[in-house]
């Protein structure tokens, strides 16, 4: 070959390889399919994590105190075993609203809403109703001494007794001997007014001489006589007071009053006592 041929041969040549080593290099290059495979791979970490951040977050739950887990779990208080309220019956009350111009030391609040029952055992009843009652006052100025036992609870005319003034008593037989678990009592609730000196004693005999013992006493300088009393004024109320017996056991039960906010006059309209027999 001569050497002019030799380069025309690599003139030609040349360009061939080169355009022979561009095709080869192409040809290895991934297609797009791989592409697109590559990025999906790259992006499936991005993906999850964005997954995850989308996911609601729980918030931790508060901690129960010992004190409301023990109130969760605690069993509701049971009733008193064998306890009923007292069925009273009250009289229609004559007036309302809260008095202003009572000055009476030693003053109770008024509840402002229906006394809550008074719970005693099941048989309970009024045992005085009906029974005998005598007085100081023998003669009392209006009314009978009986009418204090006769069920008449209300404040109309005709319905209480009146007695006279300053310090006078009451004492009823219950005829036989009864645990004694509430006294209620009506002195007289036309009108707001308060009872001084209002004590309440119960006896195993007539006289009061024998195992006596004071459940109520608001004679708070001990003006009758009885003994210095802790217990407080009350305005007189359709209500009634309702004294606790205590389950006292007891066959006579004695009332005292030395007149009241209004005047000097001592008033009854009826007197409750409720018990059971003694041997119950």
């Amino acid at each position: 070959m001569t050497k002019k041929e030799l380069g025309v041969v690599v003139k030609i040549g040349v360009p061939l390889l080169i355009a022979v080593g561009l095709l080869i290099v192409s040809s290895c290059k991934k297609s797009p399919e791989d592409g697109s495979r590559e990025a999906t791979s790259q992006s499936a970490p991005e993906q999850k994590q964005q997954d995850v951040q989308k996911e609601p977050v729980e918030a931790p739950k508060a901690e129960t105190s010992p004190a409301a887990k023990a109130e969760e779990t605690a069993p509701a208080p049971a009733a008193a075993d064998g306890l009923v309220p007292i069925d009273i019956k009250l009289p229609k009350p004559l007036f309302a609203g809260t008095p202003q111009n009572i000055k009476v030391t030693n003053l109770e609040k008024p509840l402002g809403k229906p006394r809550p029952p008074f719970l005693v055992p099941a048989g309970t009843k009024n045992v005085a109703l009906g029974r005998s009652v005598v007085s100081t006052d023998e003669e009392p100025i209006i009314g009978e001494i009986a009418m204090i036992t006769d069920g008449d609870k209300e404040a109309s005319d005709g319905s209480y007794v009146e007695l006279a003034p300053f310090k006078q008593n009451v004492t009823i037989d219950l005829g036989a001997e009864y645990n004694i678990y509430a006294v209620l009592l009506w002195h007289y609730h036309k009108e707001a007014r308060v009872y001084l000196d209002v004590v309440v004693q119960v006896a195993d005999d007539p006289d009061f001489i024998t195992n006596v013992r004071t459940l109520f006493n608001n004679d708070d300088d001990n003006s009758s006589g009885l003994g210095l009393g802790s217990d407080m004024h009350y305005v007189e109320t359709a209500e009634g007071k309702l004294i606790d017996g205590k389950g006292a056991r007891a066959r006579y039960v004695r009332l005292y009053s030395n007149g009241s906010s209004s005047n000097e006059l001592n008033h009854y309209i009826e007197v409750e006592v409720y018990g059971t027999p003694s041997g119950s």
